[in-house]
Formats: structure tokens, sequence, C-alpha cells
């Protein structure tokens, strides 16, 4: 299923300018238009009923006026008021506006006055036409401007992500280049020190990392020298395969920092997948090598066999014979028959990838195994995957790149 798109803050920012926009030309417009209908009429009604006063004083000394008595057309609401002895003026709204005004004479008799009120309603008609045209005007301008401001602020906003991603990613040389004094520029500076800040962070812990191996390295070759003194016997093979876990794990050590410090250098030359695969499982045992297509690729064979050895390895330790080693061409499948991975560190693997001597239950850990492999694979330019397999147990899978 196909996740929706993300709505962008420039498309944000824009749409909401646009909505104020529009909000504010409406209500100018409508209050505009209201005051302006408001005032004509007012001067409509005033004008007409100085009118009717005139035409009263012409009924009154019986002279001849433009006003009508008992007219047959008066509307209702009039000849109402007017019989209560109000003076009233009065629009009759409909195809035809029509303005009123009335009064009720000595006789008792009602004396009215009306003129077309079409000039005004034309008038009023012609403003809302012009406001809504301004309006319009007005909204495309600022949604413009809005737009052009949220495209600036996405911009600004994606660009700091994406130095934040790379970061992220190893790339703490990225940095993001403030600009202005906003809050976004307020973000690039804080990712920029956030990125000096792990930068310096991740250097001297590389530092610390490098400097007690290498001094470990001395007292261990010294213990495995020693050991080659001890008489035979169960409590000197004990001890020399302690001494050579510790051996390689100083070595292990050493070769993290190595990667971490990115000092590592190819040494690239044309071998087949295949005997790479055999010579990398050859000392253990219940490990087994599958030929489906062999291929010949120009790589680093030291580095590939490393990560097939940790990877077999890792899966005799955690997982459950027999460890298959398949070869597609330049792609090695290393399968175990276990458990598959665990569901937390399922989840690690495909997120921040393997952590170091990450523990999964008590007493049994992944150590600098998967570390290492992950670590050549990305100097390699390899690919280096991990899953369950539908048919049960742990697979990683390694994609060598076609090297010319």
């Amino acid at each position: 299923m196909r996740r929706p798109k993300a709505v962008t803050v420039g498309t944000k920012v824009a749409l909401a300018v646009a909505t104020a926009a529009v909000a504010v030309a409406a209500a100018v417009g409508v209050l505009v238009h209201h005051i302006t209908a408001a005032n004509q009429l007012a001067t409509a009604r005033s004008e007409l009923d100085q009118q009717l006063l005139s035409a009263a004083y012409d009924y009154a000394a019986a002279r001849k006026s433009p006003a009508r008595i008992n007219p047959p057309n008066l509307p209702g609401p009039v000849a109402k008021s007017v019989r209560g002895g109000v003076r009233v003026t009065y629009l009759q709204n409909g195809g035809r506006p029509v303005l009123w005004a009335a009064s009720r004479v000595s006789d008792g008799e009602v004396l009215a006055l009306s003129r077309s009120y079409a000039r005004e309603a034309r008038s009023l008609a012609s403003l809302d036409r012009t406001l809504l045209a301004v309006g319009a005007t007005a909204t495309v301008l600022v949604s413009l401007a809005g737009l052009f401001l949220g495209v600036r602020m996405g911009r600004r906003a994606t660009a700091a992500a994406r130095t934040a991603e790379r970061i992220a990613n190893g790339d703490l040389d990225a940095r993001v280049n403030p600009d202005g004094r906003d809050e976004i520029a307020r973000l690039s500076a804080s990712v920029n020190t956030m990125a000096d800040a792990l930068g310096a962070r991740l250097e001297a812990e590389r530092r610390v990392t490098a400097d007690i191996a290498h001094e470990l390295r001395t007292p261990v070759a010294g213990m495995s020298a020693a050991v080659g003194l001890l008489p035979p016997g169960p409590a000197s093979d004990l001890v020399t395969r302690a001494v050579q876990n510790l051996r390689g794990l100083v070595e292990d050590v050493l070769e993290v920092a190595r990667m971490d410090a990115q000092v590592a250098t190819l040494e690239t030359e044309q071998r087949q997948v295949s005997a790479m695969a055999r010579r990398a499982v050859a000392a253990l045992a219940g490990v087994e090598v599958r030929v489906v297509a062999d291929t010949v690729v120009t790589t680093d064979p030291r580095r590939v066999e490393r990560i097939l050895t940790n990877l077999a390895a890792n899966a005799l330790r955690h997982g459950a014979p027999p460890v298959e080693v398949e070869v597609d061409g330049p792609v090695v499948r290393v399968r175990d028959h276990g458990e598959g991975f665990p569901p937390d560190l399922f989840a690690v693997l495909h997120t921040s990838g393997p952590q170091r001597f990450r523990t999964t239950a008590p007493g049994a850990g992944t150590g600098l195994g998967l570390t290492i492999a992950v670590g050549q694979a990305r100097v390699l330019d390899a690919e280096l995957t991990f899953r369950n397999h539908p048919e049960g147990g742990a697979e990683a899978v390694l994609t060598l790149p076609d090297r010319p």
C-alpha cells in the first residue's frame, strides 16, 4: 500500500497565508458592502423624506405636487405604519427596487412618494465587482508571497533535515549554512553544534579504543609466548584458548578502530567468489559451501573472507547447524537453521546496524563479529543485509560490487 505523500512546510505556510488572505479579503468586502449599502439607503431615505415634507406643504396649500393620494400600489407595511400616524420611508425590494416615503395628511388620506432605487442597486453591484476583483488580486499576490516564503522555509528546513540524516549516517563533516536569525537558522546552528560535539566525542572514543588496544598487544603477545612454556595439560589448554580469544578480541578492537578512523585501504585483485568462500570457512567445522553460480570479482579478498568468516562463526555461535554458505555469482548467503534473529536484535539490525557487544540474553552477546562484517562491507562498497529466512533460521546476504 502506498503511503500518502507528506505535506511540506512550504505548502502548509502557503495554504495558511492564502486562507488568511481570503478570510481578510472576504471580511473587508462584506464590511465595505454593508457600510456603503447602509449609507446609500440612509441618504436616499433622507432625500425622499425631505421631498415628502415639501409635497405635504404643497398639498396643504392646494398646490400641484408630485406626491399621490392613496396610490393603489402602496406596499402593505407602509400603509399599515402610516395609518398608525407614523411618517415612514420604505425600500421595496424585488426585480425593480422602489423607495417609498409616505405620511398621513389632515383629512386622513395617505400622501406617498416613490422613486426607483435601481441606480443605487447598480452602484452597489459595481462596488461588489470591484471589491471582488481587488480581493482576488490581493489574495493571489499575498498567496504568491506566502508560497515564496513557505518554499524558502521548506528548503531551509529540508536542508537541515538532510544534513542531520547525513550526520546520522556517519558523515560528520556535513554542515548546514545558517541563514537569517529565525528559528530555522537556530535549528541549523544547533545541528552544526551537535555534529561538532558528536565528532569530538567519537574521535575521543576512537583514540581511547585504539590506545587501549595498542597497549594490550604487548602484554597479550607476552602471554602468548609464556603459554608456550607451560607443561601440557588441561589447565595449559584452557589458558591457551583464553589467551587466543583475548588476542583475537584485541585484533578485532584494532580493526574496528581503523575502520572508525576511516584509514582502511583496499588491496584489490581478481578472485573467484567460491574460492574466497571456501577459504573463509575452512577452519570452521559444521559449515557447508554450496555453489549455485560462480563468478570472478575484483575486490579485496582479505576483507571478503573476514566478512564471511565472521558471519559463519556468528551463525555457528548463535544459530543451529548446519550452517550453509551459498554462492550465487557475486551474492553470498550465510544461513543457519536456528530460531533466527531475536525480534529486538532484528529491529536493531534494520535501523542502527549491529551494536558492539550487544547482549541478547544473559551470558550471550553478538560481540564484534557483525560490527566488523558491516564495517568491512562498507569499506568494500558492498551490500550486507540481514533477515530471518522464511523456512527458518537467520540469514545474512553479502552482495559484492561489480568493481572494474
